[in-house]
C-alpha cells in the first residue's frame, strides 16, 4: 500500500494551545462555582488592600484582570456576586484614596463596563450550555472533525490524490468539505466535494451539520442514489438559505472506471495522457441540493487511465468578479497544465493559492490521478 498523500491548507492547521489546555481544569471550576466565588472574592479584598496601601505602585489594572478571569468561568448568578462585591471595592477604594490615586474616577468606569461586557458575554455562553473555555474547545473539536472527514483513505500504489481546503479570509471554518470513503473490500473509492450557501464562519455551521450527515450517507448509499439522498435530507432541514451544491465521485480502483455526479456544481476536469488534453466532464447535470423535491441526479461515465487525472473543485477556485466562468476554467487549467510533465502532485494546493476568487472566497480542489 502506497500513502495517500492529503494536503490540508496550512492556514488551516491550529496546534493545541492555552484553550486546549485547559479543557482539564474546566469540569473541576464547574462543579465548585461557590468555591470560585470565595476564591475571587478574596483576591478583590487583597487587591483592594494592596491598592490602598500602595497606591503609587498597584494599577487599577488588577481589577480588570479580576473581571476578566472570572468572566471566563462563572456563570451568570455566579459572576453577579463577584462583581457585586467588586463594585463595592471600588466605591471603598475611591473614597479611601481621593485624590491620592491618579485617574481614578476614569479607571472606576471602565472598570464597570468591562464588567458589564463579561456579564453580557456569560450569558451568551450560558444559553449554549459553556462556561469557561469549554465554548473554544467544542468549536476547536468540530473544526478538526470537519477537517478530518476531509481525509482521503490509503489508496493501491498505482492511485494518488490529494485534497486541499482554504477558507475565505483564512477562517477556521469554511462552507467548502470533503467527505471520503472506500468500501469494505477497497474496491471503491467514494469522494464528494460539497459547497454550502455562504463562505467563512457564516457557513461553517451549516458545513459541520451538513458533513457528518453526508459523511454516513457516503459508502451506504449506492453511487446513483447518493445526491438525491442528500437532496432529502437538506430538505427536511428546511434551512433558510439552506442550499448546497457537491460533486460526487465513484471511482473503481481496478479498473478506473468512475461515475460522475452533479447537484448544481461547477464541472470536474479530466486529463487524458493519451490525447495530452484536458476536457470538462459537463454530463450528469442535476439541480442544487435541498431546492427541489424529488430531483433527478444523472450520472455520466469515463475512465482514468494510466497517466490521467481528475480534478474536483469549488467555484471559488474559478469565479472572479471580473471575469466569465469560462474565463476562470481557462486560468484553472493553465495553470494545471504545468504539473503534466512533473507530476500532479502539489496541484490541488496549487489551485487554491492561485485562485481566481483570491482569499475572498472559500476555496476547495481534489486531485486524483493513476500512476
Amino acid at each position: 500500500m502506497a500513502l495517500n498523500e492529503s494536503i490540508v491548507s496550512r492556514r488551516s492547521r491550529y496546534a493545541p494551545g492555552p484553550i486546549r489546555r485547559l479543557r482539564r481544569l474546566g469540569p473541576w471550576l464547574i462543579r465548585a462555582p461557590w468555591a470560585m466565588v470565595g476564591g475571587f472574592l478574596v483576591l478583590v479584598a487583597l487587591a483592594t488592600a494592596a491598592i490602598v496601601a500602595w497606591p503609587n505602585a498597584v494599577p487599577w489594572g488588577v481589577y480588570g484582570l479580576i473581571v476578566v478571569t472570572a468572566g471566563l468561568f462563572l456563570e451568570p448568578r455566579f459572576l453577579l456576586v463577584v462583581y457585586v462585591g467588586l463594585f463595592l471595592a471600588l466605591a471603598v477604594t475611591g473614597a479611601a484614596l481621593g485624590e491620592g490615586k491618579v485617574a481614578t474616577t476614569g479607571a472606576q468606569v471602565v472598570t464597570v463596563l468591562m464588567m458589564l461586557l463579561m456579564i453580557w458575554l456569560s450569558h451568551a455562553r450560558a444559553q449554549v450550555g459553556v462556561v469557561g473555555v469549554s465554548g473554544e474547545s467544542m468549536l476547536v473539536d468540530m473544526r478538526d472533525r470537519l477537517r478530518a472527514q476531509g481525509e482521503l483513505p490509503p489508496l493501491p500504489p498505482s492511485w494518488q490524490a490529494e485534497v486541499a481546503l482554504e477558507s475565505a479570509y483564512g477562517d477556521g471554518f469554511a462552507g467548502d468539505f470533503v467527505v471520503a470513503s472506500r468500501s469494505t473490500d477497497g474496491r471503491t473509492l467514494e469522494i464528494a466535494l460539497v459547497d454550502v450557501s455562504g463562505k467563512g464562519r457564516d457557513a461553517g455551521t451549516r458545513s459541520l451539520l451538513l458533513s457528518g450527515a453526508l459523511g454516513g450517507l457516503l459508502g451506504e448509499m449506492s453511487e446513483d442514489s447518493f445526491l438525491q439522498s442528500a437532496n432529502n435530507h437538506l430538505l427536511r432541514l428546511r434551512w433558510h438559505e439552506g442550499f448546497a451544491t457537491a460533486v460526487h465521485v465513484a471511482l473503481d480502483l481496478e479498473s478506473g472506471n468512475f461515475t460522475i455526479g452533479y447537484a448544481g456544481h461547477p464541472a470536474a476536469a479530466q486529463f487524458a495522457a493519451g490525447s495530452g488534453r484536458w476536457r470538462m466532464l459537463s454530463g450528469g447535470r442535476g439541480p442544487l441540493l435541498g431546492v427541489i423535491d424529488h430531483a433527478v441526479y444523472p450520472r455520466e461515465l469515463g475512465t482514468l487511465r494510466r497517466g490521467d487525472a481528475l480534478v474536483l473543485y469549488s467555484d471559488g477556485v474559478i469565479e472572479s468578479p471580473d471575469k466569465t466562468l469560462g474565463d476562470g476554467i481557462d486560468r484553472m487549467l493553465g495553470r494545471a497544465e504545468s504539473f503534466v510533465r512533473t507530476g500532479f502532485e502539489g496541484l490541488a494546493q496549487r489551485l487554491c493559492d492561485q485562485a481566481a476568487a483570491g482569499l475572498g472566497d472559500d476555496r476547495a480542489v481534489v486531485t486524483i490521478w493513476r500512476t
